[in-house]
């Protein structure tokens, strides 16, 4: 239980962070899903969630959503946190791509780089780029990265608690997120971005 508490402690700290440097964001959380949310997500996609996510989502379901990138809510990485309707539907374009690829003889290229049914999406950008929880064994509660257009996943972090670890050291010291290569910078005083360099 101490990993789910250290997560919301680190998610509360950053949390904290927004409120006083990136307004805007602030404004964009929703409210956290309901136990009854969660338990109807779990039983569509066919499995229980990795404690950390829905640790997520009791604190939040979601963003406002995004109609342009000039919009507040993209603070992770330039990803948007999705509500629970959002990840049931990019898990299941995520698993029909799998088997639609295991099914036409391309499984190789797809399943397990691209797609996957046991990843479960959590963030998406306006690109549609995707950042997800991996529930496979062997892989259980890493956070990855899916670029359209790239052949192969990105590993970010072993969890979404070194994760949140990593978010809060760089906004509150300014400093650069070592797995992505960018630093935060707040624009117009109200919404967290990440530039590179």
């Amino acid at each position: 239980m101490d990993g789910m508490y250290n997560m919301q402690e680190l998610w509360r700290r950053f949390e904290e962070w927004l409120r006083r440097n990136a307004p805007g964001d602030y404004s964009a959380l929703r409210p956290g899903a309901s136990e009854a949310e969660v338990s109807r997500l779990e039983s569509e996609v066919g499995f229980p969630l990795h404690g950390e996510l829905k640790a997520l989502l009791s604190e939040h379901n979601g963003v406002t959503p995004r109609r342009s990138s000039t919009e507040p809510g993209a603070f992770l990485l330039g990803y948007s946190l999705l509500d629970t309707h959002g990840i049931l539907e990019w898990h299941q374009n995520l698993s029909s791509m799998a088997h639609e690829a295991v099914e036409e003889g391309y499984e190789e290229e797809v399943v397990g780089r691209t797609a996957h049914p046991q990843w479960v999406p959590f963030a998406q950008a306006l690109t549609g780029d995707l950042l997800f929880v991996d529930h496979r064994a062997g892989h259980y509660g890493e956070v990855g990265e899916i670029s359209f257009g790239d052949p192969e996943y990105a590993l970010l972090w072993p969890s979404m608690t070194p994760m949140l670890t990593d978010l809060c050291d760089a906004v509150e010291g300014s400093l650069p997120l070592p797995a992505a290569r960018c630093r935060p910078s707040v624009h117009e005083g109200r919404m967290l971005e990440w530039v590179t360099g």
